[in-house]
């Protein structure tokens, strides 16, 4: 590690890679990204990937979209999904798919096919998350749970990850792989991975930047455990690896005992 990266070691919790900023945070989350495919690659399968939302991802995006990465990603072995999805079409702003196609994927060497978006118009938001639980399922037809080989999260400052956010019952759904549920607080409709799903990939990755995610992060990784008021702690891959890539700002109020 240079003296820009520091890791820290939180056991079941996960392991912390700080970073310098916000771009460093992009630079790893991308180099993540690849390495995941090109594991899948060599091992013979193509490679569930699992976006998020928000300001990392789509500088990830930026990164992803041009030279010298756009070359060295296996496009044509990857199936790309997103962790969670607004209530939104695909041309709103807000979409978190709708954001990222516009911003490289349509124009990267990748089999539209396999690119997976929520469906949010002309279907009701319980048969989209079971439309999509069913294309999952048919990826990897002989397993239980779908197992994704990289799964990358954000973190809200209330502690939600994805659409898992504190108080409801999807944090606990055990049964359903993929979710809609009305998010009281947000007075809004999400589609959300559930913990089940998330938990059985290979490699899960928090992305968190900024200050204002500092006492969160450190209760989350230092406190006790209580997911229905921090869901990002119901993340906890059962044959995976977790990660929190953060930078030095989000990663101020940590104390690294743990």
């Amino acid at each position: 590690m240079t003296d820009d990266v520091r890791t820290l070691d939180y056991g079941e919790r996960g392991s912390v890679v700080v970073v310098a900023d916000g771009d460093a945070l992009a630079n790893m989350a991308a180099n993540l990204l690849l390495s995941s495919a090109e594991e899948a690659t060599a091992a013979g399968h193509r490679a569930l990937i699992a976006l998020s939302g928000g300001s990392t991802p789509k500088k990830m995006g930026e990164l992803l979209g041009v030279a010298p990465l756009i070359e060295r990603v296996p496009w044509g072995n990857l199936d790309i999904f997103w962790g969670d999805e607004r209530w939104v079409p695909l041309a709103d702003p807000n979409s978190n798919a709708g954001e990222a196609m516009r911003g490289y994927l349509n124009a990267a060497p990748i089999v539209t096919d396999h690119i997976h978006p929520f469906a949010t118009e002309g279907v009701a938001a319980k048969d989209s998350a079971a439309t999509m639980e069913r294309t999952l399922r048919s990826l990897q037809p002989d397993s239980d749970v779908p197992i994704f080989d990289l799964i990358l999260l954000g973190m809200g400052d209330d502690g939600h990850t994805a659409s898992l956010f504190p108080g409801t019952a999807a944090v606990h759904e055990s049964r359903q792989l993929v979710v809609s549920h009305e998010v009281e607080k947000l007075d809004a409709t999400r589609l959300t991975f559930t913990p089940s799903l998330i938990n059985a990939a290979l490699k899960v990755a928090f992305l968190v930047g900024g200050a204002g995610k500092a006492d969160m992060l450190a209760r989350v990784l230092e406190g006790p455990l209580d997911i229905d008021a921090m869901p990002s702690q119901a993340i906890r891959p059962s044959n995976g690896h977790l990660t929190w890539i953060v930078d030095r700002a989000a990663a101020a109020k940590l104390t690294g005992s743990c």
